[in-house]
């Protein structure tokens, strides 16, 4: 961990911004992380890596570690972390392989299931594949939820019922992505588990989202008062431990670095299921990982201190 004496000679790149359809939630949360690391007393630069000037002043300029707050495509799949390999920054949060893996949601679901992790049976197409609505219904149920491969914060996610509201909703998706998934749909609660540390890792108190709309969607994510966070959720000892170790195993099975998210629903007779894992957990004042490090008793300034001192472990 960081000695306190070494913060004010700490120069960090606060990566914000970018080019992804999620640009406007990586801003408010590079200003969020920016003023929890003035806070904590770094020097901190914030740079937009969809501006040539600012990539370049990333290139030239003399900083010690870069914070990322880059959400969705170009900033979470491991892009912008292979030019910081490649420039020889060191960065928070996982390396380029597992920033690909966890942002592809059908290839990340193989290393749940190669872990023994559940997660929701699903189908997966890719464009130009031929496929049949009603076999797809007949596997996974009347009631699906049909996703883009690649994108997050709940973008261009539909939850659908019947196999013309399935054929639909599997167009619409393919307008977003080359790669879709289609999910069996869970009813129950909605968890999420963030997981720090280097070596050594830690599940932070879980969170129950009861969102104002039907699900966890993106207005809910990100418009004040769209979702109530629960936290610590109100679960029994036994649920808690296996939830918060579903998420740790997560984390390990795609190998992530310093900090994840995983999403989970929890099914009335106690099933949980596991439906992905963000390495680049959102900070703006409504998001999630700062409220659960706040539970665990860790300051917004503290977290961003630890996550730094894991990248230059």
């Amino acid at each position: 961990m960081m000695k306190e004496g070494c913060m004010s000679d700490c120069r960090v790149a606060l990566l914000t911004g970018g080019k992804s359809g999620e640009r406007e939630v990586s801003l408010a949360s590079g200003k969020g992380a920016r003023e929890a690391l003035e806070e904590a007393g770094f020097t901190v630069t914030s740079l937009d890596p969809a501006e040539k000037e600012d990539l370049k002043s990333l290139i030239d300029g003399p900083f010690d570690v870069a914070f990322l707050c880059l959400h969705g495509k170009w900033g979470e799949d491991g892009t912008v972390q292979g030019f910081l390999e490649t420039i020889g920054l060191p960065y928070i949060g996982s390396g380029v392989w597992s920033s690909a893996l966890a942002m592809d949601k059908v290839k990340s679901k193989l290393y749940y299931e190669r872990d023994g992790i559940p997660t929701p049976p699903s189908v997966s197409l890719q464009a130009g594949d031929s496929y049949d609505v009603d076999e797809i219904v007949a596997k996974l149920g009347e009631h699906c939820v049909v996703k883009p491969g690649t994108e997050g914060s709940a973008l261009g996610v539909f939850i659908v019922e019947g196999a013309e509201a399935v054929a639909e909703a599997i167009e619409k998706a393919f307008a977003i992505d080359s790669e879709i998934l289609i999910e069996r749909y869970i009813k129950g609660k909605e968890l999420t588990v963030a997981v720090i540390g280097d070596d050594e890792v830690e599940a932070l108190p879980i969170i129950e989202i009861v969102p104002k709309s039907e699900f966890y969607d993106y207005e809910s994510k990100y418009a004040p008062g769209g979702s109530q966070h629960l936290c610590p959720a109100p679960l029994s000892e036994e649920t808690t431990r296996m939830v918060q170790d579903l998420a740790v195993r997560a984390h390990r099975a795609l190998s992530c670095k310093g900090v994840s998210r995983s999403d989970f629903i929890l099914e009335d007779d106690g099933r949980c299921w596991t439906l992905e894992t963000n390495t680049i957990p959102g900070m703006t004042g409504t998001s999630l990982l700062p409220d659960a490090a706040r539970a665990a008793g860790i300051s917004f300034p503290e977290l961003c201190t630890r996550l730094i001192g894991y990248a230059l472990a």
